[in-house]
């Protein structure tokens, strides 16, 4: 279809909409001659589908011409008063749904916020907001918020029933921009920024005479005048101090600082903290590159000259994001705008308060955990240009970019990158690149373990290659030491899943107060559980793979569906009672490390120990506080996070991770080791 004279009087206009639903084609509607003049590509209509279910969906094309097979109905109305996706946004659209074989309203539904479509079904609340003046609504948002006080959730076809009118959404886009509303499915608790403790010195104390009285009182409580004694020390060399660090300090148990916190002698006050410890991007807004950095960034501009793809091998802790940040500085002094790809929300909150001290109200951030309020926020401010840097996970590659001039995709071999379900089953980096293409703009893929395909086409000519060898500063790289299992256990040096190597470097380490991570990818207490007479293994009946016993529930679990079954000690195939436990996860890694060295202090990181909403940052917090000697943990303690007294890494059984059955194992394994070693300026790594 041809865009028509959109204001040429009483002419019959008929409109391809895109509806958030897998159908095949867009859908054809015709236009009422008194919504002639508001209809646009790019803008949202309200449209009946099927018998009651009505929708906000994306006008695709305009034309006169009216469908041959069946009768077009009406659009109810027009919701935008400007373009809420450009054109260049539904070429994309167009090339994600052909490249990956999924429908265009498929894909509507993963790049719009919520509140950008909005259906009959869609649940709203009222915003918990007591400063908002309700008396300048007109009667019928008045009388919608008076619903929702009354019945706390509201579906949109309440509202219409309520209303008796079926063009509701323009009245509910308005209360949602004034921030009255809410969409439930959208009501997630924001991610928040790393806190930590500190204890400061009731102001009383501050002065000599205070201080003498202060010590004179605790004469009867030696370990809390100790307490006191430390933390004067330390406050002469450090200015922030936790309580692990005055414990450390003053050789004081736990007790006597709550005792002195009580007593209101100590005073706690929470600070939010970097989860980074400074081994990759320095916390200054200036900064000098070291001469390796200044050779890569040199030789970045100049492959991208001829190249529009440019890959940067850079290996941990090489000050790869100090390139991006001179490349984004560089970008918008060309009024360009910039994309900043991290493949996990957690990364994406970190490296943001970094980034913030360059770029201020220029940033934006984007991904799934914001709320929908924050996210439509987001979506208009990139509309209106007002952002100039976005940082955001995969889904960021939907906003409407104005003016694009360089995406970078930060460890570009993630997988989180890729989405599995559900459709469109899109991989980010490589959207990336065709929306670059669509912008002509350039990109950067940034990798210490650069995927195979990547770095296939690099050497093959079609991006551009520079490597970044060396550490930044002093920083060295982890040294390796590879244990032959079945050498130590044929010496007798094996004691449970440990060698005598890794043992002996864990009591090393922590007697010199630094800590352990002990990397085992498989969760729970036992892999499988197999007969010894017949060979029978429990397997899920949903999925036909391998239950996994976890003994804090003592079910047998299926990691694919969540199914559950009761532990067996009788064979059900041949009914002999020789069932047996093979293989460890990190239950029982953390079982056995208890039992070989009962004073250690042990945390476990795993899907199932971090449940909840604050789980994962509660036990990172934890460690981060040497609360705990040793984290065991599956992958993800390998991802984005550094421990400044971590100085050991043990990885159990790497050949079952090296061996998995599946055609990237190999290069999983070795992108996986390189992340957990570079957990750490300079580690040990054993791998056994």
């Amino acid at each position: 279809m041809s865009h028509p004279d959109l204001f040429a009087e009483r002419k019959t206009y008929f409109v391809d909409v895109i509806l958030p639903l897998a159908i095949a084609k867009t859908y054809t509607y015709r236009v009422p001659f008194e919504l002639n003049e508001k209809i646009g590509i790019g803008k949202r209509v309200i449209v009946q589908f099927g018998k009651n279910k009505v929708y906000s969906a994306i006008v695709r094309d305009i034309g006169t011409a009216a469908p041959e097979k069946y009768e077009a109905k009406y659009i109810l109305d027009v919701v935008d008063d400007y373009v809420i996706v450009d054109e260049g946004q539904l070429k994309l659209w167009d090339w994600i749904a052909d490249y990956y074989m999924c429908h265009l309203g498929e894909v509507m539904q993963a790049a719009l916020p919520a509140a950008l479509k909005m259906a009959s079904e869609t649940k709203i609340v009222a915003a918990d907001n007591a400063e908002l003046d309700r008396s300048t609504l007109s009667d019928k948002a008045f009388l919608v918020l008076d619903a929702l006080d009354v019945a706390g959730e509201l579906s949109v076809a309440d509202v219409t029933k309520i209303l008796g009118q079926k063009t509701v959404f323009p009245l509910l886009k308005s209360l949602f921009e004034q921030g009255f509303i809410l969409i439930s499915e959208e009501i997630k608790e924001r991610y928040k920024p790393k806190t930590k403790a500190f204890l400061r010195l009731a102001s009383t104390y501050n002065d000599g005479e205070g201080l003498h009285l202060l010590l004179d009182s605790l004469n009867r409580a030696p370990k809390q005048q100790d307490a006191v004694l430390g933390y004067i020390q330390l406050s002469k060399m450090q200015e922030h101090i936790t309580r692990q660090d005055l414990m450390e300090a003053s050789g004081c148990g736990s007790s006597a600082i709550t005792s002195l916190i009580d007593k209101g002698v100590f005073e706690v006050q929470e600070q939010v903290v970097s989860r980074f410890q400074g081994v990759d991007v320095l916390l200054t807004k200036d900064f000098t590159f070291s001469e390796e950095q200044q050779r890569a960034f040199e030789e970045i501009n100049k492959q991208f000259e001829e190249k529009d793809v440019v890959l940067l091998h850079g290996v941990t802790a090489s000050g790869k994001t100090q390139i991006y940040i001179r490349m984004i500085e560089q970008a918008l002094q060309s009024a360009k705008n910039v994309l900043y790809l991290l493949p996990e929300i957690a990364l994406t909150t970190q490296i943001t308060e970094r980034l913030k001290l360059h770029f201020g109200n220029d940033l934006g951030v984007y991904h799934s955990k914001f709320n929908d309020n924050e996210r439509a926020e987001v979506w208009h401010k990139v509309l209106k240009n007002e952002y100039k840097v976005v940082i955001g996970a995969r889904s960021s590659i939907f906003l409407p970019f104005r003016d694009l001039g360089l995406i970078i995709v930060d460890e570009e071999h993630e997988s989180s990158y890729k989405q599995y379900e559900p459709a469109p089953r899109y991989h980010a980096r490589d959207t990336a690149i065709y929306l670059a293409y669509l912008h002509h703009a350039k990109v950067l893929l940034g990798s210490a373990t650069p995927s195979i395909e990547s770095y296939y086409n690099a050497k093959a000519k079609k991006y551009g290659l520079v490597q970044l060898l060396q550490r930044f500063g002093e920083a060295q790289l982890p040294s390796i030491e590879i244990v032959n299992i079945a050498e130590a256990a044929r010496k007798g040096e094996m004691q449970s899943y440990f060698s005598k190597t890794l043992l002996d470097a864990i009591g090393e380490a922590v007697s010199k107060k630094e800590q352990v991570i002990l990397f085992q990818n498989r969760r729970g207490h036992t892999p499988f559980v197999q007969c010894s007479t017949c060979g029978y293994v429990a397997k899920c009946i949903n999925c036909d793979v391998s239950l996994t016993y976890h003994k804090s529930s003592n079910l047998l679990h299926c990691h694919y569906c969540g199914h559950t079954e009761n532990t067996v000690s009788v064979c059900p195939a041949c009914g002999m009672p020789h069932m047996e436990s093979k293989g460890y996860g990190t239950e029982r890694v953390e079982e056995e490390l208890e039992i070989l060295m009962p004073d250690l202090r042990i945390g476990r990181l795993d899907l199932d120990s971090a449940k909840g909403k604050h789980g994962f940052e509660r036990i990172i917090s934890a460690f981060d506080d040497h609360e705990y000697d040793v984290l065991i943990g599956t992958q993800m303690v390998a991802k984005g996070l550094d421990f400044g007294r971590v100085s050991l890494i043990g990885i159990l059984n790497a050949d079952t991770i090296i061996n998995f059955p599946e055609f990237r194992a190999y290069e999983r394994a070795f992108s996986l080791f390189s992340q957990v070693a570079g957990r750490r300026d300079a580690v040990k790594t054993k791998a056994g």
